[in-house]
């Protein structure tokens, strides 16, 4: 098969059949037309592939090029290269999260009452639906009329449904944003062009608020509502195997990921021990 931009879009077909999300395929779509872009006009084989492996480290973080090796070999299978796949790269796991990275709850109240002094209203909304929720923001097509009356959100993502359940103070709050709009069906929060919110228009509003909030914008995206909501998920119930349920996560290790704490927060966590004596 000639690898060309024609073997990206039978490509793309092949991981549509196979159920995977809008997301996922736009991602290994990229990753794909990077690896040829790399390979440029040379045979596949294992040597090129490891090649490529190598020329990935040192130019991403461990995570992001495992993500990419993960495309790469899934592209590999569809091309027939089987025998090519590489290994991801090994890695110990992270104890703590990274407190650059990390949004706080002060922080994000800080957006939220800033949104609601300038008016923002459907973004105030939409980031308090995502931080009480739980849910991606590809799943936000998900919060509709319908849901928001039922008092729950049924998601199909990846192949594995799940409920969500808003709680009675969201869920007001909802129903009052779908009286403003007038909306009568369908998703709730859309563009003017009557198009679902996407990640892209969602975080370029959130840059800009951090920005008036004076709120790193390096911790402000919208995937860290979901983080913050499951570490105060697990703070209070303690309970990961139910975070997990909640999350939509089928490997409770990514669970993990999501609840770690701070470095900061673990040294006041093992001051508070009391082992230092009198």
């Amino acid at each position: 098969m000639e690898l060309n931009a024609e073997t990206l879009s039978l490509f793309g077909q092949f991981l549509i059949k196979e159920e995977k999300s809008r997301n996922t395929v736009e991602k290994y779509i990229r990753d794909a037309n990077t690896f040829l872009s790399f390979a440029y006009g040379q045979a596949v084989s294992k040597e090129l592939t490891l090649a490529y492996k190598e020329r990935l480290t040192g130019l991403f973080a461990i995570s992001s090029i495992n993500s990419m090796l993960a495309a790469l070999n899934t592209f590999l299978d569809f091309l027939g290269f089987g025998d090519c796949k590489v290994k991801p790269l090994k890695t110990q796991r992270r104890l703590f999260a990274s407190e650059d990275k990390q949004l706080s709850q002060e922080a994000y109240e800080k957006m939220i009452a800033l949104a609601k002094k300038e008016g923002k209203e459907r973004l105030c909304i939409v980031m308090q639906t995502l931080c009480n929720t739980g849910i991606r923001i590809s799943e936000l097509a998900y919060i509709t009329v319908e849901a928001v009356q039922a008092g729950k959100v049924t998601v199909n993502c990846k192949g594995k449904i799940r409920e969500i359940f808003i709680h009675d103070q969201l869920r007001e709050l909802l129903l009052g944003y779908i009286r403003k709009t007038g909306a009568r069906t369908g998703s709730v929060f859309v563009t003017r062009n009557g198009k679902s919110l996407d990640r892209s228009n969602l975080w370029r509003e959130m840059r800009e608020l951090s920005r008036r909030a004076d709120v790193d914008k390096e911790k402000v995206f919208p995937h860290n509502l979901r983080h913050l909501f499951a570490r105060t998920y697990y703070q209070f119930k303690k309970d990961i195997a139910r975070l997990a349920d909640v999350l939509g996560h089928s490997n409770i290790q990514t669970t993990r990921i999501y609840i770690q704490t701070s470095g900061n927060e673990y040294r006041s966590e093992l001051a508070g021990l009391g082992l230092m004596g009198t």
